[in-house]
């Protein structure tokens, strides 16, 4: 009995551990999704930056950069912004690379085939802190001139919900065990 109740403690912890962000798990990002890294068709320069906002990278995530005859260079703002790798940060050949985003903040990627850059094949990657969540706070609302309150909201805050979520597996998991 003593095992099952050590065992119901551990499952538990690795449980809430999980709801609240504890254990975090580090991703690979396949740039360009099924396209990989290449030029892109006219009219879509802005491909690989529309790829990169529907996502959404930690420190401790990867990108992969595949392609052919080509290659992935990593470089500054200005280098972005003018095409140039002068000043090259990394610079990756190889048709299959892999580059760990180490740190929080911007990073910017060029193709270093001839005209590529210019044609749109160039990458800016945001990359968020370990534990950085995005806040939302609505506009505050504007009270109405009479003097009766308002019900308060049926709207359950995040941790409410959890908890609810919480009680409800423990008691399935007590049920499993009487």
């Amino acid at each position: 009995m003593a095992s099952l109740v050590g065992l119901f403690c551990s499952c538990s912890l690795v449980f809430l551990a999980s709801m609240n962000g504890l254990v975090d798990s580090a991703r690979v990002f396949k740039v360009g999704d099924g396209l990989g890294w290449q030029e892109p068709e006219d009219n879509n320069t802005a491909m690989y930056n529309q790829w990169a906002e529907r996502n959404r990278f930690q420190v401790g995530d990867s990108l992969l950069f595949e392609y052919k005859n080509d290659s992935v260079i990593e470089v500054d703002k200005w280098g972005y912004y003018h095409c140039n790798a002068s000043k090259s940060i990394v610079v990756f050949n190889n048709g299959r690379s892999i580059l760990n985003l180490d740190r929080p903040g911007p990073f910017y990627f060029i193709s270093g085939a001839p005209n590529h850059c210019k044609n749109g094949q160039r990458l800016i990657v945001e990359v968020m802190g370990l534990h950085h969540q995005r806040s939302y706070s609505p506009p505050p609302i504007a009270t109405p001139p009479y003097s009766f309150q308002l019900a308060p909201s049926s709207q359950t805050s995040s941790g409410a919900a959890v908890f609810v979520r919480l009680v409800s597996v423990l008691v399935v998991a007590v049920g499993m065990f009487v």
